[in-house]
């Protein structure tokens, strides 16, 4: 690249460009399957019906000619960040030809190819394959992400090679999805033992379009005066859950409005909010171009205690559709699932992601402003007690996102994980309160999504990508600054503290206090991802209810007592271990000299350790600065006029 501050072994390359507009790279061979498949698509059978056994089985119809050809599965899925193709799972590979089953080989390299020889005169190459659906799964729903059944032709762009699918789920359940039916085609209910048949489309797309079922099935249409349609496509495992609750419906409405009024565009033909509501099938928040996959608990939207754990999810994943579908890092789009992503921008893709998904929840009244800003005080206290920002750069921690995902919490804090997301909140949060300092209030970062995701106005899916330097510029339009200067000393420097003055510039400050906020009380009686005990800004442990600890703060108490990760302590000053009286000798020790006295069971060995502690329970909490601008509130503020949620949804500021 041009500029300094950007590390890459890369070509330069344009800063925007539309797949359409993109040519096939000097030296790429086209196999003749591919030449063939970009005459004829690709025929995709989906067999969902042995869903409740965990498999699922296709049936793909390949053009070819005769020949050697080569044939994948994806690797590297958009929005993973790693290479997630689940191509162990895919069983039973069978080719056929005019009826006779063919040899095939795999890649001794590339072991997600495989290897046919086409016969003479063959024009259409049969495959039938399985796949083991271990997640995403219950005896009552199924979510099919394609790459789990895609088979086409290798070392070609994706978005050349075209492609029909067709659907069977089992009888009476609901499909939820972005795929256009066929005319004709039923759906979102298919009639019992039919197969649905979707329009022409291709592999990056398809790849892009994932698809719910369930027997509980409910589809909602959202702020119906919003042009394209938006659809939020539901399944439970239990048939109350699926139907949302009104007040749920009224903010969902509240946010297609929200984002697309500071968006100023759309960029998909229609957008379904997938949701999956279940305590077997697992969580998920994987953004898609013209729809999101995600799934929480069963009862995740039941009431306000589990929906504000969850609140900024689908705020989350529909900004995606923007940021990280449609604006794309130029080095982490890939013309090739199989190509390696690069992730040096995912402060961007995920972290300004992650800053407007959060606003865009206040703002549509999924949480309220107040408690925006207490689960805000808990993201950014997190990243100022993680000691491994003392070696580890916010940059790095996007780059190696592929070796950061999943592993074991132990020493986590010290290792450092995805911390680009929340790390992106506070820079693009120091951003937005900076332009409306230097503007005196009157622009923000609203303006410069107006320029930087709107580009090209209303299209349908498309991929347009950027650069550091475009960011500078449009940053720029909105207000002069030394914008460079600005993203390199927080991403690209070693920083021991977190990036707190977008906080104080919008009127508050972060502090602990000796009980928790109210929304942290909240999530934790409601059971939420972010609920449990809290000691890490006392002791510097995380531990569970049981007693199992998780991690431990690199240099704080319990380090220094010399506890470690997979201890469980089973005393606490002579009684048996509980949360209560771990919190009661916390409160016990402070302002005097007495250790807290700990019997902890490491391996088969039990020892005893004494924690120096004596400041008592400290929990994150943003407390308002006096005589300065409120900008947080400002910016968590509507822009439209919300919808009224009814009677039974309060979520007044408690004030």
């Amino acid at each position: 690249m041009s500029f300094r501050l950007f590390q890459s072994n890369l070509r330069p390359i344009p800063a925007i460009f539309s797949v359409a507009a993109l040519v096939l790279p000097l030296g790429l061979a086209v196999t003749p399957a591919a030449a063939e498949s970009a005459k004829t698509p690709i025929q995709i059978t989906a067999d969902l019906t042995d869903a409740s056994r965990k498999i699922y089985h296709a049936e793909v119809e390949l053009p070819v000619k005769e020949g050697d050809v080569v044939l994948t599965t994806p690797k590297w899925i958009p929005g993973n960040h790693r290479p997630t193709g689940p191509v162990d799972d895919i069983t039973g590979v069978v080719f056929t030809a005019n009826g006779k089953t063919l040899t095939w080989r795999r890649d001794d390299s590339d072991l997600y190819q495989f290897h046919v020889t086409v016969p003479k005169g063959v024009t259409m190459l049969h495959a039938h394959l399985d796949c083991i659906a271990t997640e995403r799964i219950s005896q009552k729903m199924a979510v099919l992400e394609w790459e789990k059944l895609l088979l086409y032709p290798a070392n070609t762009p994706v978005r050349d090679i075209a492609i029909q699918p067709s659907l069977k789920v089992p009888n009476g359940w609901g499909v939820g999805t972005a795929l256009a039916p066929v005319a004709g085609g039923s759906y979102p209910v298919p009639a019992a033992g039919a197969t649905t048949k979707f329009e022409v489309t291709n592999v990056e797309q398809l790849e892009d379009s994932p698809i719910i079922t369930g027997e509980y099935f409910h589809e909602f249409a959202l702020a119906p005066e919003v042009s394209p349609k938006h659809y939020i496509d539901v399944v439970s495992d239990a048939p109350e859950d699926s139907n949302l609750r009104p007040s749920v419906l009224a903010e969902l409405n509240n946010l297609v409005r929200e984002a697309s009024t500071v968006y100023a565009s759309h960029h998909y033909r229609v957008y379904h909010f997938l949701l999956t509501l279940s305590d077997v099938a697992g969580g998920e928040g994987l953004e898609h171009g013209q729809s999101s996959d995600n799934g929480v608990g069963e009862k995740g939207f039941a009431d306000d205690a589990h929906q504000l754990a969850e609140s900024d999810l689908l705020a989350h994943e529909f900004t995606h559709s923007w940021n990280g579908k449609y604006r794309r890092p130029f080095n982490l789009y890939q013309t090739d699932f199989n190509a390696i992503e690069q992730g040096s921008l995912l402060w961007v893709y995920e972290g300004m992601t992650q800053y407007l998904g959060n606003v865009l929840a206040a703002r549509s009244g999924l949480k309220s402003q107040a408690q925006y800003r207490d689960i805000l005080a808990m993201s950014a206290a997190q990243l100022d007690y993680k000691p491994g920002r003392e070696w580890r750069t916010t940059e790095d921690t996007a780059i190696a996102a592929s070796i950061l995902r999943g592993g074991n919490p132990a020493w986590s804090n010290w290792k450092r994980g995805q911390d680009y997301y929340q790390e992106g909140e506070l820079l693009w949060l120091d951003a937005d309160t900076l332009i409306r300092k230097q503007t005196e209030n009157k622009k923000s970062l609203d303006d410069f999504q107006k320029i930087f995701l709107a580009k090209g106005g209303e299209t349908g899916p498309d991929i347009v990508t950027y650069n550091r330097e475009e960011l500078i510029k449009d940053l720029n339009e909105v207000t002069p600054y030394d914008w460079a200067k600005f993203l390199h000393e927080r991403i690209d420097l070693i920083n021991p503290r977190a990036d707190l003055d977008g906080i104080e510039r919008g009127g508050y400050r972060l502090v602990y206090h000796d009980k928790p906020s109210k929304s942290e009380r909240t999530m934790a009686s409601a059971g939420g991802r972010r609920g449990g005990l809290n000691v890490w800004y006392s002791l510097g442990v995380r531990v569970s209810g049981e007693g199992m600890i998780s991690d431990v703060r690199w240099n704080g108490p319990a380090d220094k007592a010399r506890l470690a990760p997979g201890y469980k302590i089973i005393a606490v000053n002579g009684n048996v271990f509980s949360g209560d009286a771990l919190k009661a000798a916390i409160k016990a020790a402070k302002g005097t000299s007495a250790p807290i006295q700990l019997i902890v069971q490491a391996d088969t060995f039990v020892s005893s350790f004494n924690i120096d502690y004596h400041d008592g329970e400290r929990y994150p909490v943003l407390e308002r600065i006096d005589g300065t601008p409120t900008y947080l509130d400002d910016i968590t503020a509507p822009r439209t006029t919300p919808e009224k949620a009814p009677v039974e949804k309060d979520k007044k500021d408690d004030e």
